[in-house]
């Protein structure tokens, strides 16, 4: 399995309508994606327009490929990118350990 770690920062003031459409996004767009296993969306507390997805992919594939070069890709960021104050910083992991 993969982590997909996204740093998003929103446009101030946003967070409503962002929070709408990130929950719609993942949703109807990244939901329906091969090798999607589920996600996590945490919101920051000090920066309150900074979000953190992870979104859990199969294979590293399953995203860089078969995710963000679809059409799917474009329908998400039409979604959810007019809120981004900056592009988000994207990296991916891997498990190492993982506790009961």
């Amino acid at each position: 399995m993969i982590l997909e770690l996204a740093d998003i920062r929103i446009q101030p003031g946003q967070n409503a309508a962002f929070e709408e459409a990130i929950q719609r996004g993942l949703g109807t767009v990244i939901g329906a994606a091969k090798g999607f296993q589920g996600y996590k969306v945490n919101k920051g507390i000090e920066s309150p327009e900074r979000y953190v997805l992870q979104v859990f992919w199969d294979t590293l594939e399953d995203h860089t490929v078969g995710f963000r070069q679809s059409d799917a890709f474009t329908q998400w960021r039409a979604i959810v990118g007019p809120f981004f104050a900056a592009p988000p910083v994207v990296e991916h992991f891997e498990l190492l350990t993982k506790s009961a």
